[in-house]
């Protein structure tokens, strides 16, 4: 299976965690709601993981790999607490598309950081999905 194939079911997996997350959250802490999720998170991926047994890599990791990990955990966790009280206080139609920006700024940053080549189409792309998530919102 092809990197086109597990996107395509992350983009549906990341559609039902709004979905029911709006749901969830109605009558509780956003902060809260994050939290359970988050627990549940970790339980199923460790549970992936030693099910594999991927987890005998450990020692093998670098200590660059760990910062970096690290970094995008914290970064993980504080855009999680961010989109759930987004629902908690918002339509899910309109906080989504929003929080779907972040693509527009991974593009930038892969070009800006990481010398990933950024083509005129994908300029026009990432202007789209802009544009879109704007019209959405405004809806």
């Amino acid at each position: 299976m092809t990197w086109v194939f597990w996107a395509l079911l992350s983009a549906a997996f990341a559609a039902g965690t709004a979905l029911l997350a709006k749901v969830g959250v109605e009558g509780i802490d956003s902060n809260l709601a994050t939290a359970i999720r988050t627990t549940v998170v970790l339980v199923v991926t460790w549970a992936i993981a030693i099910a594999l047994e991927k987890h005998h890599a450990l020692a093998q990791i670098g200590r660059r790999s760990w910062i970096f990990l690290t970094l995008s955990g914290i970064c993980t966790g504080l855009s999680w607490l961010c989109y759930f009280r987004a629902l908690k206080l918002g339509p899910v139609s309109s906080v989504a598309p929003i929080d779907k920006l972040s693509i527009v700024l991974v593009v930038l940053g892969a070009w800006l950081f990481l010398d990933e080549h950024i083509s005129p189409l994908k300029i026009g792309g990432v202007t789209l999905i802009a544009a879109g998530a704007i019209l959405l919102v405004f809806a």
